[in-house]
């Protein structure tokens, strides 16, 4: 297992590989999954979303997981950590973002918990880890309440494209 890999009781997190690139681009086209982040993604979006994935592990040395379920391997999300540089104020585009997303069969079984319990140990752990952020829509009472339970609290509210978002800081 490669040092950025991290597993847990029913899942595992590692970098992409190209073989998720379709069950990928599938997550980002399920309208339930993308509710409070934005429209489905085509392809090229997609695309251009698994290449930043893979280039910020080249560049930072950190960046998003494919979670994959054990047992059959199957890629069920995405959760990690990453630069998106928004402009929503230096104190928040001071830190990586922490962002997470679940397959609409892979929700309200505790595997975002599972998830985000190994990527902030992971984290924790390394030399560059400490504080982090985290931009969820102000609707999003699941993923506002798991953020709050892995310390995140509220700085402020902005309008993010047109949606009311929280924007949140972790002191790691």
């Amino acid at each position: 297992m490669d040092s950025s890999e991290v597993e847990g009781e029913r899942i595992r997190l590692r970098k992409f590989t190209l073989r998720d690139f379709e069950p990928f681009a599938r997550l980002w086209r399920e309208p339930g999954v993308v509710r409070y982040i934005g429209p489905p993604r085509g392809v090229a979006d997609s695309w251009s979303a698994f290449q930043k994935a893979a280039g910020s592990w080249a560049l930072l040395g950190y960046g998003p997981w494919a979670i994959e379920r054990l047992g059959d391997g199957r890629l069920i999300g995405q959760v990690g950590f990453f630069r998106a540089l928004r402009g929503h104020g230096s104190d928040f585009d001071a830190a990586p973002e922490c962002g997470w997303v679940l397959t609409g069969a892979a929700q309200g079984q505790g595997i975002g918990r599972e998830a985000l319990a190994l990527a902030h140990g992971w984290w924790d752990r390394q030399p560059f880890g400490g504080p982090s952020h985290a931009m969820i829509d102000v609707g999003n009472a699941a993923s506002l309440g798991l953020a709050g339970a892995f310390g995140y609290r509220v700085l402020r509210e902005v309008e993010d494209m047109g949606d009311r978002v929280a924007l949140l800081r972790r002191e790691g």
